[in-house]
């Protein structure tokens, strides 16, 4: 998603592709986290959410605790204030425990 963004953005195309999202009413961003952005991904992406907020529901699955998003977000102040907005109206689902897919290859194995 944010390579589309960065490229829509050179190309002079981001606004278009913004407005491609003016109708949806669910975005899904799944496993955030494990590639950090460039400053001007998130800046972009970070365009996006606030867009989003309050206007579409947001779907954001993590491994990581917001308070290690400053990793793929890397200025904390655009992660300070992205967080602000993601958890104002959040339901927050917190797994803790053993990985299924850890759990269920290592029964496999054991067989």
């Amino acid at each position: 998603m944010v390579e589309l963004l960065e490229k829509s953005w050179r190309e002079g195309r981001f606004q278009a592709l913004r407005n491609r999202f003016n109708k949806v009413e669910m975005i899904i961003l799944d496993e955030m986290g494990y590639v950090p952005f460039s400053k001007e991904g998130a800046e972009l992406l970070f365009q996006l959410i606030s867009d989003w907020y309050e206007r579409s529901s947001l779907v954001i699955t993590s491994n990581l605790e917001f308070s290690q998003w400053n990793r793929i977000f890397t200025d904390a102040r655009l992660t300070a204030a992205l967080v602000d907005r993601v958890i104002h109206h959040a339901h927050i689902l917190s797994f803790t425990g053993d990985s299924y897919r850890v759990t269920h290859a290592l029964s496999n194995h054991q067989s």
